[in-house]
């Protein structure tokens, strides 16, 4: 698989400091490996299709193209899911 990032996480990714974001950004490089992936979780109602991974107290959501994981948002667990 490969892991694209949509603009809007890169943008979200960028202010974090840089352990975290070399956290999230090494949980992410797990998704190379789907579906042999742990602690990813399938989210439901509005959000159903899409995925979600954590590390901490970050996320990353996510969906599956083809071979692609596009990663859309990435934040602190507060208020990420409220869009």
């Amino acid at each position: 698989m490969r892991v694209v990032f949509a603009l809007e996480a890169v943008e979200q990714l960028d202010p974090l400091p840089d352990a975290m974001r070399r956290r999230v950004v090494n949980a992410l490089r797990r998704l190379r490996e789907w579906p042999a992936v742990s602690g990813v979780r399938a989210l439901t109602g509005p959000l159903a299709g899409q995925y979600r991974i954590r590390t901490g107290d970050y996320r990353a959501q996510f969906y599956l193209r083809g071979d692609e994981v596009i990663v859309v948002k990435v934040g602190h667990r507060d208020g990420f899911y409220d869009d």
